[in-house]
């Protein structure tokens, strides 16, 4: 099993002290915490994309960028970069720069992106995201395989015989399909045989077990080797100590803050204790044995093979936050490391050069 640690890069108030660092420091600090998770073993770092309050991760090619000159193993996430909402031609233009800067280290996750402000920010219709979203795709990834591209879009201008440089530095990059709700994304993946990652934050089990049980029911379907699917999970929450009791008393003015910030915005919790929060969500807060225990529940129904953790203390201490990732690495990784294969590619740059996208036309979005 390999192991991300993700930020979204959420720039408001400590939820537990108040406190509202600087956006230079709070930059900062994200690329501390990269240095730290590769520092630590973990296989690599994630940066979310989002464009409202209260996120700072409008630019994630840059700050990834940043975190690339200061690294030299750790593999580069996005998490999600929102296609919907983006010329997928500039994203490209973007996205393979930085695979060059970063000597093939990215890997690409691409999703829908949700919230209403950064949607009119874009004017960018709900019902229109999902098909934006997969013709964007479609181009990135026509444009990452084939020198020339021709192409009759919906939602941007078309291109004839477009040269769009640089060429990457990966023959393709690997993209991965986040995966929250619908099945859209989630058959989207299964068409083009590219790994799903599953948020798996907000909910209790089942509806993502659907979601995953789907991915590879259409798998098969598109004609693709069953053995060859790939899972990644997310988790709601994060901290190990030596003990539960530690762990849980630690975690508690986390979890009690942001169920007080939900009520704030008049947003019924779906988990509304403590206790149920850790019964019931993809939350890993205990023992060491108890996380291991609870991903190993998590992997009979996704069939998992990567998992990220949240790279930032979020409410905990810094140094409750770092000693939690280091028993997390000397106790708990090794474990499902050896329990848990890892998926069915090499952890390394992707050379392999495939044969070309058909040359013709954009395949329409709606099927």
């Amino acid at each position: 099993m390999k192991f991300l640690a993700i930020t979204l890069i959420i720039h408001a108030p400590d939820p537990v002290t108040g406190v509202l660092k600087p956006t230079t420091e709070r930059f900062r600090e994200v690329i501390d915490n990269a240095l730290l998770a590769e520092e630590l073993g973990f296989d690599g770092f994630g940066v979310g994309e989002r464009h409202e309050r209260p996120f700072i991760s409008s630019s994630p090619p840059v700050v990834l960028s940043h975190i690339a000159a200061r690294t030299s193993r750790i593999r580069l996430f996005t998490a999600v970069t929102t296609l919907s909402l983006l010329d997928p031609v500039r994203a490209y233009e973007d996205y393979a720069t930085l695979d060059h800067l970063s000597g093939g280290r990215l890997d690409l996750i691409i999703g829908k992106g949700n919230g209403t402000a950064q949607r009119e920010l874009f004017r960018v219709a709900p019902v229109e995201q999902w098909d934006r979203n997969a013709e964007s795709y479609e181009l990135f990834r026509r444009l990452w395989r084939r020198d020339k591209v021709t192409a009759t879009p919906r939602f941007r201008p078309e291109l004839t015989e477009a040269e769009v440089w640089p060429r990457p530095f990966q023959r393709p990059v690997r993209v991965w399909h986040g995966s929250a709700t619908s099945r859209k994304s989630v058959d989207l993946a299964a068409r083009y045989g590219d790994p799903l990652f599953s948020a798996n934050v907000t909910h209790a089990i089942e509806p993502y077990a659907e979601l995953i049980r789907h991915y590879r029911e259409r798998w098969e379907h598109y004609g693709h080797d069953p053995a060859q699917a790939v899972v990644g999970a997310g988790t709601a929450g994060f901290h190990t100590a030596r003990t539960s009791q530690e762990a849980v008393a630690a975690y508690r003015p986390v979890f009690e803050a942001q169920l007080a910030f939900q009520r704030q915005l008049g947003v019924e919790p779906v988990f509304p204790t403590l206790e149920d929060f850790l019964e019931r969500s993809s939350a890993l807060v205990g023992s060491p044995q108890q996380i291991i225990e609870k991903v190993h529940r998590y992997h009979e129904q996704f069939g998992h093979t990567v998992l990220h953790l949240h790279a930032e203390a979020g409410g905990l201490t810094d140094a409750q936050h770092r000693d939690s990732l280091e028993l997390f690495q000397s106790d708990v990784a090794p474990v499902l490391r050896r329990d848990i294969p890892d998926p069915p590619f090499a952890w390394a740059p992707v050379l392999d050069r495939p044969a070309p996208e058909p040359a013709s036309a954009l395949v329409p979005t709606s099927h």
